[in-house]
């Protein structure tokens, strides 16, 4: 699948939005910033499986979602072609099973070794889709300590959880590519929000034939509000806006973090150790990651002073 520039960026609607904002944070900070978030909701969310069920807590992260984000974009339902239409609803869906395989999964294996098998897929698509030899080498490398981290090998997992967790790698690509479609052709997060009405419409039923009354409780319904804010509204905004400045390659690498920053929010929250060798792996995730973003950065400067030298303008101006 080929995979459009990113580089344009949508236009701006005058409708406030939580995309409105930073300017001042770059793009390798955002992703970072949604990492953090993903991560540490998807260790709550760990703790709300015996409550609601992995499909119940789904449903309710996706529709609280999906009801915060339309009150604060007021996205319009007008002036989009067909092909609009099509891109959210594919967005919609590829967010829908991206979560309900990764939930399936976390029902069945550690908080870490789902999110080292799911970051396969982003890994892949930075390969495939990268230009540039030296990117390969650094989804190389992240790869490496993405393995370490998970052990060396993951033969001791629930082969069931395992697969659940690389399906949600397939769709965790391909929710890079439609997020950086979307984000081309919505302004601010308005696609965002409708793509994430049809995830949750599309979920609905999954989540009331699990779980039913469950997900009436007022304690489920605050903490799946919780995991809905940090696992779906914050980083899903925090990627797409990232996503207009950062090439998908170089986006696909920096998402090898997430098994770091899943490591880590195992060991605050669900009170899972750190040993050396996970130590390293997520120092070589981190150095790949590094590298990734300074190769962009180079690409980016190269042509900005082609472009000066064209222009007639020194390196000085």
């Amino acid at each position: 699948m080929s995979i459009p520039s990113t580089s344009t960026t949508a236009p701006v609607a005058a409708s406030p939005t939580p995309v409105a904002a930073p300017r001042r944070f770059g793009p390798v900070g955002l992703v970072l910033a949604g990492g953090i978030s993903v991560q540490f909701g998807g260790a709550l969310a760990v703790t709300m499986i015996p409550r609601a069920g992995s499909l119940g807590v789904v449903t309710l992260r996706l529709l609280v979602a999906a009801v915060v984000l339309l009150v604060v974009c007021r996205p319009s339902l007008r002036g989009h072609s067909r092909t609009d239409w099509g891109t959210v609803v594919v967005f919609g869906l590829t967010m829908a099973a991206m979560n309900g395989l990764f939930y399936q999964s976390l029902a069945r294996i550690p908080l870490g070794p789902a999110v080292t098998l799911e970051v396969l897929g982003p890994l892949a698509l930075s390969v495939l889709t990268s230009r540039r030899a030296l990117n390969a080498v650094w989804a190389g490398l992240a790869l490496a300590g993405v393995f370490l981290l998970g052990g060396g090998g993951f033969s001791g997992l629930d082969p069931v959880g395992v697969a659940f967790a690389l399906g949600a790698g397939a769709m965790w690509a391909t929710y890079i590519v439609f997020s950086a479609r979307t984000g081309r052709r919505f302004p601010q997060a308005d696609g965002l929000a409708l793509a994430m009405v049809v995830a949750a419409v599309a979920f609905l039923p999954l989540g009331l034939v699990e779980s039913g009354t469950r997900l009436l409780n007022p304690v489920t319904i605050a903490l799946g509000s919780a995991v809905a804010v940090l696992s779906s509204v914050l980083p899903y905004t925090l990627e797409l806006l990232a996503l207009r400045r950062l090439p998908a390659s170089t986006f696909a690498i920096l998402m090898s973090l997430e098994p770091a920053i899943a490591a880590t929010a195992g060991f605050l929250i669900l009170h899972q150790a750190l040993s050396v060798t996970e130590a390293l792996a997520i120092g070589l995730v981190i150095g790949a990651s590094m590298g990734a973003v300074r190769t962009q950065v180079g690409r980016g400067r190269a042509r900005r002073e082609a472009a000066r030298e064209g222009a007639g303008v020194g390196p000085q101006a």
